[in-house]
C-alpha cells in the first residue's frame, strides 16, 4: 500500500512511495509525530538520478524486516535534495564537518527539534569495507536514544552551535572585504594554474567535474587582460571534455563527472544544470576562438536538451538516470544505454564500417568500461566528416532502440533559468531561431507556473503543477539571468522588467543589510536549525554570486545604483576567497571581471528587421567584453522601460550602436567592424 509520498511532485519521493518504510515528507507533521512518540527522526536525502540512492533503497528500504524495525523506533523522513536544497545544505554541512566527507544518499539522525546527532551517507545491508550495516546503525542509534538520551542531547546542542559559528564566517567576511581587484583576479589565475592538469585538461585529479563556471571566468579574464594562460586553460579543458567519454559522442550532452583524470569514464547521469552551463561555456569558447569543435559541441548539447529533457509543457526536466536496463543481463546497470562492444558494431554496421567506427570512437576489445565495453570518445577529428556523420547517425538510431534511462521530469526554476540563458544566446549567435523559441517557451512556463501572484517564485513543478516549496536564492538569481539574456536577444522589454522584479525580491528578502551577505533562503522561509548561506560554487553557481552577476547586469541596463552597490557588496567575499579557493568561486570571479570591465553597456538603435540593425545587434552579442549587456530597440525607445536606450538617436538616419560604461558613452558607430573592435568580437567567425 502506498505511503505518504504517493502524492509528491518529486519523482524521487514517488520512487519510495511503495516502500514498506512508513515515510513522511519533510514538514512539521513529521517532527510533531516524533515528539509525540518520543523517538528520533531518520532523515534520508537523495535525488532521482542518484545511483547509490537506488542501491540503498533496494537493499534496505525495500526490505520488510529493516522497514519494520525502522518504523517501530523512528519517524522516517525522505527529502529530495533538488526540491529542498536548503534542508540538504544545512545537514550536509553537519555531515561533512563530522565525517570529513559527504554525498548522497545522506543519512542523518535528528532529535524532534531537528537537531542532528549522528551522520552518514550510504550504509550497506551487511558490514562491508569497514562500514557498519544499516541495521547495525539503526540498532546503535536506538540504543543511544534509549539509554543515553542526555548525552545525545548534548551532542546535538554542540553540533547546532558549531553550525551557527560556521555560518557567521560568511556574514562577517563579506562585510570586511572589497570586490576582487587586479591583484586578487591575478592571484586566482595563478592558483588555477597550479591546479591545472597540463596533460588532460581540467583541474585537480580524479574524479573530475566539468568546470563550467571557471571556464567563464577564464574567458572573461582573457578578454579583459589578453592573458594567453587563461585562454589556454579554458580551451584545453573544453577540448578534452568534448572529445572524452564524459561527452555523449552520439546524442550530445554531458554526464555528471568523470571517474578518472582523463575524462574517459563518466558517472553516466545527465543533469540539466551541467548541460545548461556547459552549453553556454562552449558557446562563449566558440565566440572567443572560432573553434569548430566548440561550436559543434554547443549545438549538439542544445539539441540534447530539446530532444531528451524538454517536457510537454515546454520547460526542461531535471535529469536522466545513470542506470538503465541491460538487455543482455536483464538487470539495471550503470551506463548500459551508452557503452558498446566491438561485436555490436559489427552486427549493426558490417565489418568495414564497424572497423571505422571502432577507430573513430575508440572502441577496443579490452574496453574502457566494465565487462569489455567501451565508452565512446572522439580523440581526433574525422578525416571524412560525411562518413563520420553517417556512422554516428546509425549508432544513435540503434541506441534509441535500447531501454532508455529513466527521467526525473520535475522542473526546477533555477536550472531552467540557466537553460533559458544558454539557449537564447546560442540560438541568436548560431542562427537557430528554434532555440530562442524554446528559451521563450521555458521562460513562459516559469511565469505561468512558478511565479506567484505576489511576485515570489516556487522552486519546482511537475506536469505543469506547481510544487509547494518556496524558491531559494539561486532560483531568483538564475531565473533573472535567463530573463536578462532573453531581453538581450529579443529586445522585448518585458523580460528586463521581470528580471528587475525578481532582483527586487532578492534585495528585500535575501540580503543582510548590515554586511551585504546573501542568504540561500528568504527571511520569511521555513526556519531550520540555521539559515543557510554559501558563496562557493558547487555543481551550480552559488545563489550568492549568481545574484551578484544578475544584479550587476540589471544595474548596467537601468543605471540603478542600488542594484550595483548590492552586487559590489556581495562580491566582497569573493575577494577573500579568490586566492584560496579559485575553483570554487568561478562564477563570482566572472562577475568580478565584469565589474572590472564596467561592464560595458551596448545600445543598438534601428528599425527592427533592418539588415543594418541586425548586423549591429549580432556583432554586439558576439562581443567578448566581460558581462557586457546589450539593449536594442526602435528609434525613440527607452524611457522607463529600458533607460539604456533613452536619448539614442539614429546617426545620419542609419542604425547605430552606442558603447558606454556607467552611462558615459563613446561616439556612436554605424559600422559593425568598428563595434566589433570595441567589444572584442571576432569577425567572420568560422562556422557562422
Amino acid at each position: 500500500m502506498p505511503n505518504r509520498l504517493a502524492d509528491a511532485t518529486s519523482p524521487y519521493l514517488q520512487q519510495h512511495a511503495d516502500n514498506p518504510v512508513d515515510w513522511w515528507p519533510w514538514g512539521p507533521e513529521a517532527f510533531a509525530e516524533a515528539e509525540r512518540r518520543g523517538v528520533p527522526v531518520l532523515l534520508s536525502v537523495g535525488y532521482a538520478a542518484c545511483h547509490w540512492c537506488h542501491v540503498m533503497a533496494h537493499e534496505s528500504f525495500e526490505d520488510d524486516g529493516t522497514a519494520a524495525y525502522l518504523n517501530e523506533r523512528f519517524v522516517a523522513v525522505k527529502v529530495d535534495r533538488e526540491e529542498r536544497p536548503d534542508v540538504d545544505a544545512v545537514y550536509m554541512e553537519a555531515v561533512q564537518a563530522a565525517t570529513g566527507q559527504g554525498g548522497w544518499p545522506m543519512t542523518v539522525f535528528l532529535t524532534p527539534e531537528k537537531e542532528p546527532f549522528y551522520f552518514g551517507t550510504y550504509f550497506p545491508p551487511e558490514p562491508r569495507h569497514g562500514m557498519p550495516s544499516f541495521r547495525q546503525v539503526l540498532e546503535g542509534v536506538h540504543a543511544a536514544w534509549r539509554d543515553r538520551r542526555e548525552e545525545v542531547g548534548e551532542v546535538a546542542g554542540r553540533i547546532r552551535a558549531d553550525l551557527a559559528e560556521r555560518a557567521s564566517v560568511y556574514a562577517v567576511g563579506s562585510g570586511v572585504h572589497t570586490p576582487p581587484g587586479e591583484a586578487e583576479l591575478h592571484e586566482a589565475l595563478v592558483g588555477l594554474g597550479r591546479e591545472f592538469d597540463e596533460r588532460h585538461g581540467g583541474f585537480g585529479g580524479a574524479p573530475k567535474f566539468p568546470p563550467a563556471m571557471v571556464i567563464e571566468y577564464l574567458l572573461r579574464h582573457h578578454a579583459r587582460t589578453g592573458s594567453e594562460a587563461a585562454l589556454e586553460m579554458a580551451a584545453r579543458t573544453g577540448e578534452a571534455m568534448a572529445r572524452g567519454g564524459i561527452h555523449d559522442q552520439l546524442g550530445g550532452g554531458f554526464s555528471r563527472y568523470a571517474v578518472d583524470a582523463r575524462w574517459v569514464v563518466p558517472h553516466f547521469e545527465k543533469m540539466l544544470y551541467d548541460n545548461a552551463l556547459l552549453l553556454r561555456a562552449y558557446l562563449h569558447l566558440w565566440r572567443a576562438t572560432g573553434s569548430p569543435l566548440a561550436r559543434r559541441t554547443a549545438l549538439s548539447t542544445a539539441d540534447f536538451l530539446l530532444r531528451e529533457l524538454r517536457t510537454p509543457e515546454g520547460a526542461f526536466a531535471s535529469a536522466l538516470d545513470a542506470d538503465s536496463l541491460d538487455e543482455e543481463t536483464g538487470a539495471s546497470s550503470e551506463g548500459a544505454y551508452y557503452v558498446w562492444e566491438p561485436g555490436q558494431l559489427v552486427d549493426l554496421l558490417g565489418p568495414a564500417d564497424a572497423a571505422t567506427a571502432a577507430r573513430l570512437f575508440s572502441v577496443t576489445a579490452g574496453g574502457t568500461f566494465e565487462h569489455g565495453t567501451s565508452v565512446l570518445q572522439l580523440l581526433a577529428d574525422p578525416e571524412d566528416p560525411a562518413e563520420y556523420e553517417a556512422i554516428r547517425a546509425r549508432l544513435l538510431a540503434a541506441r534509441a532502440e535500447r531501454s532508455a534511462p529513466a527521467r526525473d521530469d520535475k522542473v526546477v526554476a533555477a536550472w531552467n533559468g540557466l537553460a533559458v540563458a544558454a539557449l537564447a544566446e546560442t540560438g541568436a549567435l548560431l542562427d537557430r531561431p528554434d532555440l530562442v523559441a524554446a528559451a521563450e517557451r521555458a521562460a513562459d512556463l516559469l511565469l505561468a507556473v512558478h511565479l506567484t501572484s505576489d511576485g515570489r517564485l516556487l522552486r519546482t513543478s511537475r506536469d505543469g503543477r506547481p510544487g509547494a516549496n518556496a524558491g531559494v536564492l539561486e532560483d531568483y538569481a538564475d531565473t533573472a539571468e535567463g530573463f536578462l539574456a532573453l531581453y538581450a536577444v529579443t529586445g522585448e522589454a518585458e523580460w528586463l522588467q521581470l528580471a528587475g522584479g525578481l532582483l527586487d525580491t532578492v534585495l528585500k528578502h535575501f540580503v543582510d543589510e548590515a554586511t551585504g551577505a546573501l542568504y540561500d533562503t528568504a527571511d520569511d522561509a521555513e526556519e531550520l536549525i540555521r539559515r543557510p548561506q554559501d558563496p562557493t560554487d558547487n555543481a551550480t553557481p552559488s545563489g550568492w554570486t549568481a545574484a551578484a552577476n544578475a544584479l550587476l547586469g540589471y544595474a548596467a541596463y537601468t543605471g540603478s545604483d542600488r542594484h550595483r552597490t548590492a552586487a559590489e557588496r556581495a562580491l566582497g567575499i569573493v575577494g577573500a576567497l579568490a586566492a584560496r579557493a579559485p575553483r570554487f568561486v568561478g562564477w563570482g570571479l566572472a562577475a568580478a571581471e565584469a565589474l572590472a570591465d564596467g561592464p560595458r553597456e551596448v545600445a543598438v538603435i534601428g528599425p527592427a528587421g533592418d539588415p543594418a540593425t541586425v548586423a549591429l545587434h549580432r556583432t554586439a552579442l558576439l562581443g567578448t567584453a566581460p558581462g557586457a549587456v546589450v539593449a536594442f530597440g526602435e528609434p525613440g525607445a527607452g524611457s522607463d522601460d529600458v533607460p539604456l536606450l533613452t536619448g539614442r538617436p539614429l546617426v545620419d538616419g542609419a542604425p547605430a550602436a552606442y558603447v558606454c560604461r556607467h552611462f558615459s558613452c563613446d561616439a556612436p558607430t554605424t559600422d559593425p567592424a568598428a563595434l566589433a573592435a570595441r567589444l572584442g568580437a571576432l569577425q567572420d567567425v568560422p562556422g557562422q
